[in-house]
């Protein structure tokens, strides 16, 4: 699936140099979110009978579930996808609102459409599944067949359908959840659920972190990813493209000798050494014993995040660090792990989203590197926050 990037998480307009802009911060907006390109057919209507869930290559937690069966029940259905770190920051509230209405007769189905290939792997769905703690019905997208459905376009995606079957509300993106929460609670009182008894505090969204709303013309760095395929796809949208070396451009399905400019652009990934460039990821193009090889980027957020590949059989290691120096306690994502002798680095042992950098406030422009002595390192992207607490 082709990928579009919205950067524009704030209601803000791009920046030339590839970040996002604060512009005036709207905390109840969808959020940054990633869309696709996809049919042209028209998204359901609301009040229209809702999509049925099909094309499912397996389910997780639960039986096979067709909304045609569901009738008198409440259904969220939720497009996500394991990687993508605004599904993620939305786990907590989906699991309130499992724990909170499940008895009442709400049904979530977290419809599972892969952006990577490694995401249509039943095994590592289920690991990722397990490792978030989800336990509600999983259904895995593999070919696209709910997701154009829908026609839906964006990660994370939410879709209420009432007892009728009839969809109700819809959701693109972060954000709004006490919205989202009123509406659930609206069609399972039209369901005949009793919620008088209920005193639970209203919901709000993630806090921005205080110094990203202080700082004046504040960006956090967009989404950037490695491969050629999405690089290509947001220049022909307009955008700068995520990799500014020209040797990137020279060749795909390569391997390329990469040399970083004296003077790097911010918001931009640069290669250094030899590495392999593909349609979804770019590896490391040889094995190395001095960590000469590197990723690096300049970059304004709070937290910084990692999709790397890798298997159980083929681990390795990726040494992290910040202006030249090793993360700290006081900046370390929590995937990092800080060696005897102060050296910060990831250990490598699944396809997944890793947490890098975990600034304790907001901060810009500083460099990033990223290197290791296995051929097997292989990124496919980055993703950034500026909110208080998550990823």
């Amino acid at each position: 699936m082709t990928t579009l990037a919205i950067i524009q998480p704030f209601g803000s307009d791009k920046a030339e140099s590839g970040g996002t802009s604060q512009g005036q911060p709207d905390t109840s907006s969808t959020g940054p979110s990633r869309a696709q390109t996809g049919p042209s057919a028209t998204p359901p209507g609301i009040g229209t009978l809702a999509p049925e869930i099909e094309g499912i290559l397996t389910w997780i937690n639960s039986e096979p579930i067709a909304l045609k069966e569901s009738r008198g029940k409440v259904v969220l259905i939720d497009f996500w996808t394991y990687t993508c770190v605004n599904c993620i920051r939305t786990f907590p509230f989906l699991k309130l609102w499992h724990s909170r209405y499940t008895d009442d007769g709400l049904i979530i189905v977290g419809v599972h459409t892969p952006e990577f290939d490694f995401e249509k792997d039943p095994n590592n769905v289920t690991n990722a599944v397990g490792e978030n703690g989800i336990t509600w019905p999983v259904a895995l997208d593999n070919g696209q067949v709910t997701w154009d459905n829908y026609s839906n376009r964006v990660w994370p995606a939410k879709y209420l359908i009432d007892q009728q079957g009839v969809l109700r509300y819809r959701h693109l993106g972060e954000g709004q959840y006490a919205e989202t929460e009123e509406k659930i609670r609206e069609l399972l009182a039209e369901a005949g659920a009793n919620l008088d008894g209920d005193s639970f505090p209203p919901l709000s969204d993630q806090d921005l972190d205080p110094e990203f709303l202080r700082s004046l013309n504040a960006e956090i760095t967009r989404e950037l990813y490695a491969g050629y395929g999405r690089d290509f796809s947001d220049t022909q949208s307009g955008g700068p493209g995520f990799v500014r070396q020209p040797e990137y451009y020279q060749d795909r399905e390569a391997v390329i000798y990469f040399e970083v400019p004296k003077e790097m652009l911010a918001h931009s990934i640069y290669f250094s050494g030899f590495w392999f460039v593909g349609e979804d990821l770019v590896r490391h193009g040889q094995a190395t014993t001095d960590y000469e090889d590197y990723i690096s980027l300049i970059y304004s957020a709070r937290t910084v995040n990692a999709v790397l590949g890798s298997t159980p059989e083929r681990p390795y290691k990726v040494r992290v660090t910040i202006d030249g120096q090793f993360l700290t306690p006081e900046n370390k994502g929590d995937d990092i792990v800080i060696g005897e002798n102060g050296e910060s680095y990831l250990s490598v042992v699944e396809p997944r989203m890793y947490n890098l950098v975990a600034h304790p406030s907001y901060t810009r422009g500083h460099k990033l590197r990223m290197s290791s002595n296995s051929a097997d390192f292989e990124l496919f992207a980055f993703t950034f926050g500026v909110y208080t607490a998550g990823p």
